[in-house]
């Protein structure tokens, strides 16, 4: 299977689907030498999380999919998607060698079955992400991205099913990054450390990134749901309740919408959860520290569906002693072809995803360069 096809229209890319997320995001860019615009953008919720093997969440997928389709103005039906964080294993490894062939082998005996992955059967991918110290003695890191044969046949069979033609599956990491390259651009930027931290629905994943080149990547099982689950399971609600409350708090910026004891009681149902995640982020920072021993990031960029989560991002701030900033995927691109008047989201951060993944193609990918494809 290829991470990279040739688009048949150079001018509009294909449909970027981020069905890692809830509500599921659909985009479709077009492009010039001087701008981005978007062609077409739709969200809709669905009814479970997704799972291929969940008869109820497939078809509740394919239907939110088909809705969009026929809302939106999307030209074709070629998209390129991306693998759930959930279905997904990534792991940074130190090895002794920078020869494929020798990673290969090692993958092939050591690596692939230590994930429950059959080298010779199932999708394993690699990053070499540079030189690392292990003491006084100089290692190659590696990011390996693996996945079960069987799960990427389901997920292309699920967007068959929908109605649209896959020219393309990415790793979310990937994507997040590819939505943040565009401003990397200058020369002076080839060795800023960046880092992305992506807060979703079931994980919270972490890139660090120096120029145009992704270096480090985590995964964290912390994110909204677990989120959600502490406020209901602490004021006695459901988790739907307990979701829209989290809605509440986020707006209430002058305290105005909330009572204040309610304001209160949902903060502290978060506080443990939210000083975890913020520990485990930082813990992202020390090991970059320790093992490349570069540049000191001095920002950190959020997205996803929980990226304005100002309990969370307080917390960080403490933690991490850097600026935090919520990111803007669509800042500069020309949006009068696409209805976002009605989004709550001023910056749009939940769109990241689904943007990296509609700008698969064009001439500013790291993934398709740097992601080295098994035979």
């Amino acid at each position: 299977m290829k991470f990279m096809f040739n688009l048949r229209n150079k001018n509009i890319g294909p449909i970027g689907l981020d069905l890692g997320h809830n509500p599921i995001k659909m985009i479709q860019l077009a492009w010039s030498d001087d701008k981005i615009c978007v062609v077409a953008a739709e969200e809709a919720d669905y009814v479970r999380d997704m799972n291929v093997a969940d008869e109820v969440g497939r078809e509740s997928v394919i239907s939110a999919v088909k809705g969009m389709l026929a809302k939106g103005s999307f030209s074709g039906r070629e998209v390129v998607s991306c693998l759930s964080n959930d279905s997904l294993k990534i792991k940074s490894l130190r090895l002794d060698t920078a020869d494929t062939q020798q990673i290969e082998q090692q993958f092939k005996t050591e690596f692939a079955p230590r994930f429950g992955l059959d080298a010779d059967a199932d999708e394993i991918r690699y990053m070499i992400a540079g030189n690392v110290y292990q003491g006084d003695e100089m290692k190659n890191e590696v990011i390996f991205f693996g996945m079960d044969k069987a799960g990427i046949v389901q997920h292309l069979h699920l967007l068959e099913d929908a109605g649209l033609t896959p020219v393309g599956i990415d790793a979310v990491p990937c994507a997040l990054f590819r939505s943040f390259q565009a401003s990397l651009r200058r020369q002076e930027d080839q060795q800023l450390v960046s880092v992305l931290v992506d807060v979703g629905s079931l994980f919270t994943t972490v890139i660090i990134g120096r120029g145009q080149e992704i270096i480090f990547v985590k995964q964290i099982p912390i994110a909204g749901e677990r989120l959600n689950a502490d406020v209901a399971s602490k004021l006695e609600v459901t988790v739907e309740e307990a979701g829209l409350l989290r809605a509440k708090l986020k707006n209430d910026t002058d305290g105005s919408i909330m009572e204040a004891s309610t304001r209160q009681a949902v903060i502290d149902a978060m506080s443990r959860t939210i000083e975890e995640l913020a520990k485990e982020i930082s813990l992202c920072f020390r090991y970059y520290a320790v093992t490349f021993r570069g540049q000191r990031p001095t920002e950190v960029v959020f997205a996803g569906g929980e990226a304005d989560e100002t309990t969370l991002l307080k917390a960080l701030k403490r933690h991490l002693g850097v600026s935090i900033t919520i990111a803007g995927p669509l800042r500069g691109f020309d949006l009068s072809h696409a209805d976002f008047k009605d989004r709550h989201d001023a910056e749009m951060s939940k769109w990241a995803v689904a943007v990296g993944l509609g700008m698969k193609g064009m001439d500013m990918s790291t993934c398709e360069s740097e992601c080295y494809e098994r035979n």
